[in-house]
């Protein structure tokens, strides 16, 4: 939805539960960085769990929709008017110098200000200097009403279509964010949460745009976002669908100008799926030249008015015309395959997660993504997902280190990877690897302020790979939930509000294995094998050697261990496994 689409924001809106079309305007022109500090106080002042005070009662028309709150130009502008005594023309112009946040203005009109409201209503000098540094305050983030309405009305109007008709405004979104793949994706992802099915390309059924399957309660993906094919392409497909659907494949070469509909739009239309209903994608791939050679024939006799036996007999020459004995691939192409040409010709998965196959393992060893919120702040985590972005920088030290954006089926985070971590895995960061995680939480933007933006912060990292996937064996276990950050005595006050400082993270117990032989290259390779098989939190150390030479040795590697002890045991016996 327009400008309330965020996390902050959704949060925000949910405690204040709008109950008038001026909470919206109010809450587009209080979610900036500037007057967030007041965004708390506006809430709890709704809700009748602050006081509604007014600095003096001339104020309280201005401010009364606001709950006493100064948000916009414009209330400055009435205020002044109904306690000052400023014309129009006055108060447009002290709403121009806070507005440009000219200081040179703002002097001039102080006096003015101050002593107007002396004489107009009989305020006292102390109380109008006191609100003149409000203004002072305000100047560096004021908003205009007239802005904020217009963009309120819009969230209105995009929050109704959404409620109301939910397929047709997510298709036509979709549409104006076609050639945005990220924007796409979290618009499907949205989808899916409102029950509605996205569908792949089809010829006989997708438009140009986005288009509602009614029958179904789907959105078909629409060809203008099929990389390769072209707006020409698309308009000669549904311009020949107008005579009947396509029956196949060989009826849909006959029926289009293949010059316009060329080999690389066939082949783009049959490895994102448009022809699916004509057959197996591999197999079609395979016999394109064939299949190409048998449609230009097709329309040269048609050109030379040449019919074929049986489209003299028949009006509807398509469906008599003859069919091709299509040869088997030599090769067949697998899921993975198929998944990785859909992300490449439309910009993103779309038929299969591909994270399915590794669903078990993440439920198991990694905390969901969308469960990570703001108040888990400093906790550490191990999450596990799909490699989507990566961006490496250098530091001015000139050291390389990234950020990594990492997808599950749940949700996408962003992993920042200093120079020591970046350094230890390094080559590991490539699209499309699925990766477990381990790293503490973080809300701190690159300017060391808190926000309501959640990364993780690397300690340390490996691939997981589809035979380790597939051979996982599900426990039952439950995924870990951080739990929220405590705050800590020390808080910094920022105007009216205070914020928690960040919190250390529980330190977990370390998990010790005692082994009285460091020889055992049988043994020491089974226990690499528990231990590769499962990250967490737990820091693992070897205590090697007998009793009058033992040896502690802090492995780089870190465990879940609830999820390892009970093989542990069962390798180097119970005596010899402990967690503190």
């Amino acid at each position: 939805m327009f400008q309330l689409e965020s996390a902050g924001m959704k949060r925000y809106l949910k405690e204040l539960q709008p109950s008038v079309f001026e909470d919206i305007i109010s809450m587009v022109a209080l979610y900036r960085p500037g007057p967030m500090q007041w965004i708390e106080d506006f809430i709890a002042r709704k809700h009748g769990k602050k006081q509604i005070t007014y600095m003096h009662p001339a104020m309280k028309p201005a401010l009364e929709s606001t709950y006493g709150v100064i948000v916009m130009q414009e209330q400055v502008m009435q205020i002044s008017k109904d306690m000052c005594g400023f014309t129009g023309g006055q108060a447009d112009t002290l709403r121009k110098a806070i507005g440009k946040k000219n200081p040179q203005m703002m002097a001039k009109m102080k006096a003015e200000f101050i002593e107007g409201a002396v004489k107009t209503v009989g305020a006292e000098r102390g109380l109008m200097e006191d609100f003149w540094k409000q203004l002072e305050d305000f100047a560096a983030y004021c908003f205009n009403k007239a802005h904020a309405a217009c963009y309120g009305l819009i969230a209105y109007q995009t929050a109704y279509l959404k409620a109301h008709y939910p397929a047709a405004f997510m298709a036509a979104l979709m549409t104006s964010d076609y050639d945005d793949s990220d924007r796409l994706s979290i618009e499907i992802t949205e989808c899916k949460k409102m029950g509605l099915q996205v569908l792949p390309p089809d010829v006989n059924e997708s438009f140009g745009e986005f288009a509602v399957v009614k029958e179904r309660n789907a959105i078909r993906f629409g060809m203008n976002a099929i990389k390769n094919v072209g707006q020409g392409a698309v308009e000669e497909i549904v311009h020949a669908r107008e005579l009947g659907v396509f029956t196949s494949i060989e009826d849909f070469v006959g029926a289009v100008n293949l010059r316009t509909v060329n080999r690389k739009a066939l082949e783009s239309l049959a490895r994102s799926g448009a022809f699916d209903a004509f057959g197996d994608r591999s197999t079609l791939l395979h016999n394109l030249d064939i299949i190409l050679a048998f449609g230009q024939r097709l329309q040269k006799e048609k050109a030379s008015g040449q019919t074929d036996l049986f489209g003299s007999l028949d009006d509807d020459a398509r469906s008599a015309k003859p069919t091709l004995q299509l040869a088997p691939p030599e090769y067949k192409h697998n899921a993975r395959e198929l998944l990785l040409w859909e992300r490449e010709l439309l910009g993103l998965y779309l038929s299969q997660q591909p994270l399915a196959a590794f669903s078990a393992l993440l439920a198991e060893q990694t905390t969901p993504l969308n469960i990570l919120k703001p108040e888990h702040d400093g906790r550490a985590v191990v999450i596990g997902g799909s490699i989507t972005e990566t961006r490496e920088i250098t530091t001015k030290n000139g050291q390389k280190m990234a950020f990594v954006k990492i997808e599950d089926e749940y949700g996408d985070i962003e992993a920042v990877l200093f120079p020591s971590a970046f350094q230890q895995t390094v080559g590991l960061w490539e699209r499309d690897r699925v990766v477990l995680i381990r790293g503490k939480l973080s809300t701190k933007g690159r300017d060391g302020n808190s926000g309501d933006e959640v990364k993780v912060l690397v300690d340390d990292a490996r691939e997981v790979t589809h035979e380790q996937a597939a051979a996982y064996q599900a426990t039952g276990r439950k995924a870990r939930v951080p739990k929220p950050a405590k705050s800590s005595a020390r808080t910094k006050t920022v105007k009216n509000s205070s914020v928690p400082d960040a919190v250390e993270a529980t330190k977990a117990p370390r998990l010790y294995i005692r082994l009285k032989r460091s020889d055992d290259t049988a043994l020491l390779s089974q226990l690499k094998q528990i231990i590769d098989g499962s990250i967490g939190e737990h820091e693992v150390v070897l205590v090697l050697g007998p009793d009058t030479a033992k040896q502690a040795v802090k492995l780089p590697a870190r465990v879940q261990a609830p999820s390892v002890i009970s093989d542990l045991t069962e390798l180097v016996g119970a005596e010899n496994v402990k967690l503190q």
